[in-house]
């Protein structure tokens, strides 16, 4: 029976763990966010310490509505959480999702965290979900996105112009880029040797 929405899962690995968004996270997600002032940054959009209330009903409509499932990132040791992720822009239907919405606390940035939450969401997606594409989006000014979007295996397809407005009204382009169902077990395996190193 093909799958018709998101499940509520959790998502677990040997760094991090991926827990359902509910309201119980927001003092986390809210000290994850301060880590690094990460609302200030101009090359992505993440919710203002005083905005998760917001940003907790976005994510249960998105939910609700069969669009997506928002995660927060759990430090497998410490339990504290280290930020935010997302399945979003669904359409099961037509076999595809996006990953997106992601960021992590300053401290959690650089680490094995984040590779290892795109593996257990890419896993996801792929065996469980049954896509035959995955897409992450990051803004063309964001270098440091399109490097670690890149090395997760992902294929640069284009750049989409003038496609969203930021909070500042600088009007940002946006890169797309893809991962395939026919190129996910050497990702995988690709992915899983970084992790081991």
């Amino acid at each position: 029976m093909e799958p018709v929405g998101f499940e509520q899962v959790t998502l677990t690995g040997n760094y991090c763990r991926l827990e359902p968004f509910s309201e119980q996270h927001c003092d986390g997600l809210k000290l994850a966010i301060e880590d690094g002032e990460l609302w200030k940054l101009i090359v992505t959009t993440v919710p203002h310490p005083d905005e998760l209330n917001d940003f907790y009903e976005a994510a249960s409509s998105s939910h609700q509505k069969g669009d997506g499932l928002t995660f927060v990132t759990i430090d497998q040791n410490s339990d504290k959480v280290l930020g935010s992720t997302r399945f979003m822009s669904a359409s099961l239907e037509h076999k595809r999702v996006e990953i997106g919405t992601t960021f992590l606390a300053k401290s959690a940035q650089r680490t094995a965290v984040n590779t290892e939450a795109k593996l257990l969401m890419m896993s996801y997606a792929f065996e469980v979900l049954k896509v035959n594409r995955l897409e992450l989006k990051t803004d063309y000014l964001n270098t440091i996105s399109r490097t670690a979007i890149l090395r997760l295996g992902a294929k640069q397809e284009g750049i989409l112009r003038n496609h969203m407005v930021m909070r500042d009204g600088r009007v940002r382009d946006t890169v797309m880029f893809s991962i395939l169902k026919k190129d996910w077990a050497g990702i995988k395996h690709n992915l899983e040797l970084m992790l081991d190193h």
